[in-house]
């Protein structure tokens, strides 16, 4: 088999990874920081999602209209983006652009000039007001808090607004200095790439750019208590998540959990999608959903639904919990899901930006870089009994918790009566 990637580690401790793809003419290119929500103090609270938007307000080489000015010139779009436990800041152009922009986007990364952040910080500050506006949205981060309780990974990762509007800039350099250092970046790349070329350019380019100290290690992770939380909005519809604590990354289970969450709720033929809203007409929003992290994850489940329909609705869900727990999965359904599975991870690498991604994401993690045929061997090896190791440990009654967004919080309580006996800490 032919190797999909090739890795090196430069001198400053930068990861370099690439993928070649012979038959496109771009490259999908990536900056992966080890560094987002879960890293910061509640003094903290938003400043990686802040700093990911001062990148683009230009570095000590480039004006922020100049590195506009550059991507619109290449025909290009340039991105980032801040996770619970990565920043990534990513590109796609083609083959003759790289190292211009690969020039840039160090830059930008490494060297930000941190200019207009007062600027920066009222188009924050209107983004966490619409994000407050969208229950739909907001709902996952009050089920953050459900499942996680105070610890960072139950923080909105927009952060607060009085963190964002009142932290010095000289704070939000050092918490720049703290996190992106080269120790703690992947650079990725996957399409019409050459893997010794891009090195030697990552090599000139970074080495004049960084020093280096230890990034700041992870706190542990939450403790794993069943709660509720609901918050007031006057909605048309309430908005409902429930669900848990879920794998860790590296858990060798993690396929046998995502055909799991295909058989539940996580496509147009899974239970909950066909139930509740093709059956029943009782949401236009339902599915199921997985996150993973270092040393914990998060599974769980959304329903949109309108006031009349919120006990039927969740009564429905309660009985898919049921069959859930009694049947995980049919022989029939279990074979649909592993296919569809597949078919979307080989669909997906015909994909520049995908590839990229995985390699970014994944060697950040210290996740094994499989190959698609391994992959796709873990995936056929997903067993019925492997199934219901699962919902035991993930599903059971007394590790769910609720979080709701709605008119009523009362009517939020009974409606939850059919299915949350073990949501033990209400508030």
């Amino acid at each position: 088999m032919l190797q999909e990637h090739r890795l090196t580690t430069l001198d400053s401790g930068v990861r370099v990874v690439t993928e070649a793809m012979p038959s496109v003419r771009s490259v999908s290119l990536g900056f992966w920081i080890g560094t987002g929500s879960r890293g910061e103090r509640d003094s903290e609270a938003g400043l990686s999602h802040l700093l990911e938007h001062l990148l683009f307000k230009g570095s000590e080489k480039y004006a922020s209209l100049e590195i506009d000015q550059i991507f619109d010139g290449m025909g290009a779009e340039l991105n980032a983006g801040t996770g619970k436990e990565t920043t990534s800041v990513y590109a796609r152009v083609i083959d003759e652009h790289v190292a211009e922009a690969f020039d840039v986007m160090a830059d930008m990364v490494f060297r930000p000039a941190l200019n207009d952040v007062e600027s920066e910080r009222a188009v924050i500050l209107e983004e966490i007001a619409m994000y407050e506006d969208d229950p739909q949205e907001k709902v996952f981060d009050l089920f953050g808090e459900a499942v996680f309780g105070d610890h960072p990974l139950g923080r909105a990762i927009i952060g607060r607004a009085s963190v964002i509007a009142e932290t010095p800039v000289d704070q939000i350099a050092r918490f720049h200095a703290e996190r992106y250092q080269p120790s703690n970046v992947v650079i990725a790349a996957a399409g019409a790439v050459d893997h010794d070329a891009f090195v030697e350019l990552a090599d000139r380019v970074i080495a004049e750019r960084t020093g280096d100290t230890a990034p700041r290690p992870l706190p542990a992770g939450a403790s794993r208590h069943a709660r509720r939380c609901f918050e007031r909005k006057d909605t048309e519809q309430y908005h409902v998540c429930l669900g848990g604590a879920g794998l860790a990354r590296h858990d060798e289970r993690r396929f046998a959990l995502r055909v799991l969450d295909n058989v539940f709720g996580g496509t147009s033929s899974s239970r909950l999608f066909q139930e509740v809203r093709e059956r029943r007409g009782l949401a236009y929003a339902v599915y199921s959903f997985t996150s993973a992290y270092q040393d914990t994850g998060q599974i769980g489940l959304y329903i949109g639904t309108r006031p009349d329909n919120i006990d039927e609705g969740l009564s429905v869900v309660a009985t898919e919990l049921t069959r859930l727990r009694e049947e995980p999965a049919t022989t029939e359904e279990l074979a649909r899901a592993k296919e569809n599975l597949k078919g979307r991870v080989v669909l997906a690498m015909e994909s520049t930006g995908a590839r990229m991604n995985r390699l970014g994401a994944e060697l950040l993690a210290g996740m094994p870089l499989l190959s698609l045929d391994e992959t796709v061997e873990r995936i056929d090896a997903v067993s019925l009994e492997d199934l219901s190791g699962l919902v035991d440990e993930l599903w059971s009654a007394e590790r769910l918790s609720a979080a709701g967004i709605g008119p009523d919080g009362a009517r939020f309580e009974e409606a939850l009566g059919s299915l949350a006996p073990a949501l033990v800490e209400s508030r």
